[in-house]
């Protein structure tokens, strides 16, 4: 099994951008993190990052025929992003939301998820556990689609 992680906008400030809410681990702590979960789940893994809305869609699009499940974590583009939703619907890889923080605790704004529609299971709250809860549900899934 192949497992693609997309985190998106800020991910990459993890440690400096607001502890308060999203801790003071690292994205290098998140990357390490991630890795390890999936080489206990017995998974290869390829992790991406990035700022910008259009490169997340291409490699969504790019996991297509390549990837089994897609981890994501689409940051802000979770409450702005229906290219996000349409890249996600046009590839239809058994995808998991993932979010450091609970978005329905935060400012109304965030209550909503584009992204989430297309998921066949979203997990927030949980910090760096939401993403190996993550793994072993799409290794139990066995992404078959």
């Amino acid at each position: 099994m192949k497992l693609l992680v997309i985190n998106g906008p800020n991910l990459n400030m993890l440690g400096t951008r607001e502890p308060a809410i999203y801790g003071t681990q690292t994205y290098a702590d998140l990357e390490r993190y991630i890795q390890d979960c999936c080489a206990q789940a017995g998974t290869e893994v390829e992790l991406y990052q990035s700022n910008h809305e259009g490169d997340i869609v291409t490699k969504i699009q790019q996991a297509y025929g390549v990837f089994d499940g897609i981890i994501l974590n689409p940051a802000a583009y979770t409450h702005t992003s229906i290219a996000i939703l349409d890249a996600l619907k046009s590839v239809g890889i058994p995808t998991v939301e993932v979010h450091l923080s609970d978005i329905y605790q935060r400012e109304a704004f965030r209550h909503i998820s584009y992204a989430g529609q297309a998921c066949v299971k979203s997990i927030m709250g949980l910090g760096f556990e939401g993403y190996k809860q993550a793994v072993e549900f799409l290794v139990a899934l066995g992404c078959v689609w």
